[in-house]
């Protein structure tokens, strides 16, 4: 049986929300789970245990619907799951990899934890993705959307400064999925904060994403040494495989011999994305085109990259929600970010947030068919 306080929050949602679009909350391993829904029919269910989004329904061309959302369908599955993919999950303090856990900031030297040896990876033993964040149900005319809340203590992960952060996802009736993140600190930190879902257009559990066509609005790549951090090279990409400023299949060029490819075991770097990265001003880094089912998905951020990975490390073990086995290949993810490694790159866009100042960014996915 609910209990009361779930009952009267129920209501409260029910209450606050216009008829145009339906958010709803249910247990979810004693987690909470969230459901947005707008007029399309488009679902995107988002649990408050690491900001995960664990599903996002949304229609082929034929209008019929699938979850195009890699992931689990219960809380202990995403904490016990071997390999730890970070399926749905906010990530960071710093998302991506920090060369060997370890930066200097203000004449002050931090040792981080080496949990993707030699390096340090995705904010450490417990990043975001790994802790309960407060929730709060939001709504508007057109859309329906959740505020998390996480206040990241001083000396976290051997961070500094006390990080106050806040996520807000909004899906609208365009079927638009915006993520926005906002931060403050009372120290000077870095903080690169990223959306890490895995999506097959074919649906999840549905074979490999090698099919899938693939833009980049990028014209330069930052290569990577043997331990995928980044040489603090900003190289073009033109004459090599990942030039992806023409749509093509993700598998065309993934066999190819390159150093490259052979450190990622496949496409796993940061993009350039074109055109100058300020604040609040949205430009395309990336579409997607499934070519059997007609979905298409475009990232648009105003971060300066975005980290392109195509599931080289899916083996088969993992199962998800559907029952499937989620096969080598079997997802990508698009996220966008500042470049891996920053505190230690000066000649990177600068990650570090300075007392006084805010840490904003937003990203949308954006979903169509043709």
């Amino acid at each position: 049986m609910k209990s009361i306080k779930a009952l009267l929050l129920g209501l409260a949602i029910a209450i606050a929300q216009p008829a145009s679009a339906q958010i709803s909350v249910s247990d979810f391993d004693s987690i909470q789970l969230y459901t947005l829904k707008n007029t399309a029919g488009m679902t995107v269910k988002i649990t408050n245990y690491g900001a995960i989004i664990t599903s996002i329904s949304v229609p082929d061309r034929n209008g019929g619907f699938a979850d195009v959302a890699l992931g689990y369908n219960r809380v202990s599955d995403y904490i016990n799951a071997v390999d730890k993919p970070y399926f749905g999950a906010i990530v960071g303090r710093y998302g991506n990899r920090i060369a060997k856990g370890a930066f200097t900031l203000d004449g002050e030297s931090y040792s981080l934890a080496i949990n993707n040896s030699p390096n340090h990876l995705h904010g450490g033993v417990i990043g975001f993705d790994k802790v309960v964040w407060t929730a709060h149900p939001t709504a508007g005319d057109d859309w329906t959307g959740l505020d998390l809340h996480y206040l990241a203590k001083d000396k976290e992960e051997g961070y500094p400064g006390n990080l106050n952060i806040k996520v807000t996802y909004r899906l609208n009736n365009a079927n638009e999925l915006s993520v926005a993140y906002h931060a403050t600190t009372d120290k000077a930190t870095p903080v690169n904060l990223t959306q890490h879902t895995y999506f097959n257009l074919k649906g999840e559990g549905n074979g490999d994403i090698l099919g899938h066509e693939l833009m980049l609005n990028a014209s330069h790549y930052t290569p990577v040494d043997s331990t995928l951090i980044p040489t603090g090279e900003i190289a073009p990409v033109q004459g090599t495989p990942f030039d992806f400023t023409q749509a093509k299949a993700i598998g065309r060029d993934i066999n190819k011999q390159h150093q490259q490819l052979e450190y990622g075991i496949g496409f796993d770097h940061n993009w350039v994305i074109n055109g100058k990265a300020r604040t609040g001003k949205l430009r395309l880094a990336a579409r997607v085109h499934e070519p059997v089912t007609g979905r298409v998905l475009e990232v648009h951020t105003d971060e300066p990259g975005v980290q392109f990975y195509c599931g080289n490390f899916l083996d088969g073990r993992l199962v998800g929600k559907s029952g499937k086995n989620y096969l080598h290949r079997g997802g990508f993810c698009l996220e966008t970010q500042h470049y891996p490694d920053s505190p230690n790159q000066p000649n990177f866009p600068s990650c570090i947030l300075e007392p006084g100042d805010a840490y904003e960014t937003t990203t949308v996915f954006k979903f169509s068919t043709k």
